[in-house]
């Protein structure tokens, strides 16, 4: 089966990307490098192409409404400009996908996983009332801005006044002037924008980004970033057998406010009687580096996951999310972690790792 690609597809190849599939799509994995690209997001700024993410509109007056009986977080806190990230459950708890809501008034936009769309566009249209799905994944591109100097840059080719938009809010408007979507919204743990536009209009777009002085970044970069700011990865941190009380997204769930979503019942059993085993932060010494799936041992016994790990580049020490069991969770207890013959101690730490001033 042959990779999909994005708008961006050429430019990135232009600027000497190195290309790998990744969720049925051809994308960048590095441009420059995965440090030199992770340091220009965390002091200046860096832009990614997620153009391979789910992009869905719904339309029709029920659609938020329909919605909510799908998602744990109250979207009637949404209004028009505004967003939240939440996650679909299946009727065990589990997190089908996490995704970001956006309330565009007379219609409301979906960003999605890559890996995750044909699943999720299938279950929305099994359990959505009233409304229309319309798919755009491969129809618009999608580019995340990222860093301290991300605003600023982007500002010089933007009509939009950025600064009026604040997190978790967007706006439509211009960008080089083309139309664009512009959501405060990122996946590093700094303050930037994805901007979503036509597929036509991706390459100038970008081009005048890099010019600009936007450092073109790859999925190697994203996924360092990302876990030192601690956010879940769809198909190893979370997924369908996890809830979001157990893989540290609790603050997702709003039972007081949302009185009916599938999935409901095994989050009220579990808020009352507690999780069996937590999402948690481990800071490891030297460079012993955690991997996806390496045990956590206690005494003599594997009782618990690593997820994601990696050499932090910005903090200079090793890094993991892992599963262990709920009386193991407390910062600072100290589990075990087993890295291939050797087991090497690693401490719960609180969550994010690293954090924008």
């Amino acid at each position: 089966m042959s990779l999909l690609r994005t708008p961006l597809y050429d430019v990135c190849v232009a600027s000497k990307a190195r290309m790998t599939g990744f969720a049925g799509w051809e994308m960048p994995v590095q441009f420059s490098g995965i440090k030199q690209e992770h340091a220009a997001v965390r002091t200046s700024v860096g832009m990614f192409d997620i153009s391979h993410m789910g992009k869905f509109v719904l339309t029709g007056g029920s659609a938020l409404r329909s919605l909510q009986q799908l998602v744990p977080s109250d979207l009637g806190k949404l209004s028009p400009g505004k967003a939240q990230y939440t996650v679909l459950l299946n009727p065990h708890g589990g997190i089908i996908d996490d995704l970001i809501v956006y309330d565009e008034g007379e219609q409301v936009t979906l960003i999605v996983n890559a890996a995750t769309t044909t699943k999720d566009k299938t279950w929305l249209l099994e359990h959505l009332s009233g409304v229309e799905l319309q798919d755009n994944s491969q129809d618009q591109a999608l580019i995340a801005v990222q860093g301290p100097k991300a605003v600023a840059t982007l500002q010089l080719i933007t009509d939009i006044d950025l600064s009026a938009i604040r997190r978790y809010n967007h706006a439509s408007g211009q960008v080089l002037g083309y139309p664009a979507f512009l959501a405060r919204t990122g996946y590093t743990g700094e303050d930037g924008f994805e901007v979503m536009v036509e597929a036509d209009s991706a390459a100038d777009i970008w081009n005048a980004l890099q010019e600009q002085g936007a450092q073109p970044c790859g999925l190697g970069a994203r996924d360092t970033l990302r876990l030192e700011a601690a956010m879940a990865l769809y198909g190893q941190d979370i997924s369908d057998d996890t809830t979001p009380l157990e893989g540290g997204l609790s603050w997702l769930v709003h039972l007081d406010g949302v009185p009916d979503f599938i999935g409901r019942d095994v989050l009220v059993t579990q808020k009352s009687e507690g999780v069996s085993r937590r999402l948690v932060g481990l800071q490891l010494e030297d460079r012993n580096i955690a991997r996806h799936d390496y045990p956590i041992i206690q005494s003599g016994k594997s009782v618990g996951i690593v997820t994601s790990g990696t050499l932090s580049p910005t903090l200079g020490y090793p890094i993991a999310l892992a599963y262990v069991p709920a009386e193991l969770a407390k910062v600072g207890t100290i589990v075990n972690v087993q890295i291939r013959q050797k087991t090497v101690p690693a401490t719960v730490v609180k969550r994010p790792f690293y954090k924008a001033a």
